[in-house]
């Protein structure tokens, strides 16, 4: 199923590209768009998971550097049944953690040092157990191609709005108004996909992460202080394409309307109801 979707949204983005292409340049435009998004669609599979933690400043910890974190995360996956990932630091006080990878072989799991900082060592072990779920559910790829398709949308949407505003005039140039239409479309169309491709998931692994721990609570305090201290800051880099990626989203204390336009997360509160509702069944099983 993970696969079909992801060859929808690469297809989706094939067909966009295509779009403008024959929207500015015609069928010639249409073909050079149709070799981007090929190769786009290259390294949306092959290098996204690179790119983000790139762009996150993420360096990768060995046992000399990060013994503790590593022996979490090797008995989680163990646990799990999952081949252990690559583990990487962000060098950020704001705490947050998100998994990237196109799939379990090919996995990584990021932390900020804020979040090793903020957390004791069983929270630490629920986030990481949350992102480990993400990673046996092959939410990974999805999440990551599409944050690499919201980044191109948004790519696309700026040219658009630059052509629109200063644009030729003549009888060849793209109308205008379609043009500044679109700048504004493109952008939402990128925010549904990145709902459509969160809200369950982060239930989901959720779940995973307290049955895997078997201390539901521990994530649910986990959630519970990242939530409070990311209403005082942003994550320094984050940006509206990857924010789905996060445990928490990262834009949480930018102000409400944004954090609410389109919510890539359910509530915290949603998340503890249901990791309460599961505690209970663990306590009466």
């Amino acid at each position: 199923m993970e696969a079909v979707k992801t060859v929808v949204l690469l297809t989706l983005m094939t067909l966009l590209m295509v779009w403008v292409g024959g929207i500015f340049g015609g069928t010639s435009g249409m073909l050079i768009a149709l070799i981007f998004a090929g190769v786009m669609n290259f390294i949306s599979y092959f290098y996204s998971d690179k790119l983000v933690l790139r762009h996150y400043h993420a360096v990768e910890v060995d046992e000399r550097s990060a013994p503790g974190l590593l022996a979490i995360v090797r008995r989680l996956a163990g646990s799990a049944g999952l081949p252990m990932p690559s583990v990487y630091i962000i060098p950020e006080r704001v705490p947050n953690a998100f998994a990237t990878g196109r799939n379990p072989k090919h996995a990584a799991v990021a932390v900020t040092e804020g979040l090793l900082d903020l957390l004791n060592e069983e929270e630490i072990e629920a986030v990481l157990a949350h992102e480990l779920s993400h990673v046996r559910h092959y939410d990974i790829l999805i999440g990551t191609i599409a944050a690499t398709i919201a980044g191109a949308i948004a790519w696309i949407a700026n040219i658009m709005q630059f052509g629109a505003i200063f644009g030729g005039r003549d009888e060849e140039s793209p109308n205008p108004i379609l043009m500044l239409v679109m700048s504004i479309i493109l952008p939402l169309a990128a925010g549904i996909i990145q709902m459509a491709v969160s809200r369950s998931r982060e239930f989901m692994a959720d779940e995973g992460a307290a049955h895997l721990t078997g201390h539901p609570e521990w994530l649910e305090s986990a959630l519970l202080k990242l939530e409070n201290y990311n209403r005082q800051g942003i994550l320094p880099e984050a940006t509206p394409e990857t924010a789905h990626m996060f445990i928490i989203n990262p834009f949480t204390g930018k102000n409400v309307s944004f954090a609410n336009l389109f919510r890539t997360h359910p509530t915290t509160e949603q998340r503890i109801e249901r990791l309460e509702a599961i505690r209970r069944e663990m306590m009466a099983g």
